[in-house]
């Protein structure tokens, strides 16, 4: 079995990290993207999430989010400082599950993605300590 790692790699090999990083935008953001795409990012269960009740679909941003981390990491990702990509991010930093703030928060310190330094730096007093640990890393490597 592979990792959600291999499964993000492999799936910018076959569709182009471009089509890769469109499709984990649009989740992050509420929108609908191929099913397939959701299968590479949550699993082989991934795709019941599209249906399911509005309680659980913050799955699909936290796999958006997860699929940003390995995708824009590739040569032929878009930039992380991409507008597009940057206001998902901030919404994912703003996301009311803790997950997603936390997951996007690794994305902004692996990536260096400056423009959501404010962002991050509000997430400081978080109420969840998993995400003020990721939050106060992602300071730290921004600040360098």
């Amino acid at each position: 079995m592979r990792t959600p790692r291999q499964r993000i790699e492999a799936a910018c090999a076959d569709r182009g990290t471009p089509r890769v990083v469109a499709g984990c935008v649009a989740l992050i953001g509420g929108g609908e993207t191929d099913p397939a795409l959701v299968e590479t990012l949550g699993g082989p269960a991934g795709p019941r999430y599209l249906d399911s009740p509005e309680d659980q679909r913050y799955w699909l941003r936290v796999w958006g989010v997860r699929g940003l981390l390995w995708a824009l990491g590739l040569p032929d990702a878009p930039s992380p400082e991409d507008p597009d990509v940057v206001a998902a991010l901030v919404s994912a930093l703003a996301d009311e599950r803790w997950r997603v703030r936390e997951n996007a928060a690794k994305v902004v310190a692996r990536h260096r993605v400056d423009a959501c330094q404010p962002a991050i730096a509000a997430l400081l007093n978080d109420e969840i300590p998993r995400v003020r640990v990721a939050s106060a890393r992602a300071l730290r490597v921004l600040m360098r």
